[in-house]
């Protein structure tokens, strides 16, 4: 997978070098170019942004900068060419993880039916369509995805309508609140896509089983020691009954998100043994 990055804060990215992306890139799963986006921009001030056509606060970017800047980026031309792309922080542990031991397989998802001949580009912004897992798991088959990290009033809409003729254009929300730029969410969503890339994560239960991944919330998780500070694991945790402890985890699942979001439960289908779980929790 290839991700590139427009923004004109690069050293905001510096996460992407560390843990799991990090050791993507050391095992060449993953490619992240960081871009600075002043770099296409042509008067001597270098600015990026001017004010509101039909007043208003703040200041939009501009169009003369990122139509070529993603235009490039598309191309792999420019700019984008020659920078240098992301390294891992340091060198990762070569011993493998008590997850990888047991040679389990990748866990790939469905691409669908949508034409994948023009990368994805993926625009944060408190007006677009929420981010899911589901957007995840698809994203995490993309080949090259591209970041636009808007700042101020936002990025002028004709750079999306127009990039529509290079790009898969979405708009993307990660919550119902404003930031100050688009650098975090990018953050968050490169991190809950990448880590799907088959070869990423060593067990594929470790996602199979994640919040959301079957439309309910993931429920408590314990590890040794049996007992701390007066609080004891579950019982059946303990038992060796496989059947029993996947039971009670699906329970505990059920539980949690009717407690914390209940909306949740209306598009999951529910087993006999689920409604008896939820009348009797």
């Amino acid at each position: 997978m290839r991700l590139d990055v427009l923004t004109i804060f690069p050293e905001y990215l510096e996460p992407l070098r560390h843990a799991l992306l990090g050791k993507a890139i050391e095992q060449k799963i993953l490619s992240i170019g960081v871009h600075d986006l002043r770099q296409w921009a042509t008067d001597r001030h270098k600015s990026v942004d001017d004010t509101p056509m039909g007043g208003g606060p703040g200041m939009v970017m501009k169009p003369e900068v990122w139509g070529p800047a993603l235009d490039d980026a598309a191309a792999g031309a420019g700019p984008v060419a020659e920078t240098l792309d992301l390294t891992t922080a340091s060198p990762h542990l070569s011993a493998p993880r008590h997850d990888d031991l047991a040679g389990v397989d990748t866990q790939t998802y469905e691409t669908g039916d949508e034409d994948r001949s023009k990368p994805l580009l993926l625009v944060p912004t408190p007006a677009g369509k929420p981010f899911t897992q589901a957007d995840a798991q698809a994203w995490s088959t993309e080949e090259h995805i591209v970041f636009a990290c808007g700042r101020y009033e936002g990025i002028d809409q004709r750079v999306v309508d127009d990039a529509a003729n290079r790009y898969r254009v979405r708009e993307v929300s990660i919550g119902d609140y404003v930031l100050i730029g688009g650098e975090v969410a990018v953050l968050v969503i490169a991190e809950a896509v990448v880590r799907l890339v088959p070869g990423v994560l060593g067990n594929q239960s470790s996602h199979q089983e994640d919040s959301f991944s079957d439309g309910l919330l993931e429920g408590p998780s314990y590890t040794k020691p049996r007992s701390w500070r007066g609080l004891d694991v579950p019982e059946v945790l303990t038992s060796g009954n496989h059947a029993l402890i996947d039971r009670w985890r699906r329970d505990q699942s059920l539980l949690r998100t009717r407690a914390v979001r209940p909306e949740l439960l209306d598009a999951v289908e529910l087993s006999a043994a689920d409604r008896r779980a939820l009348e009797q929790g």
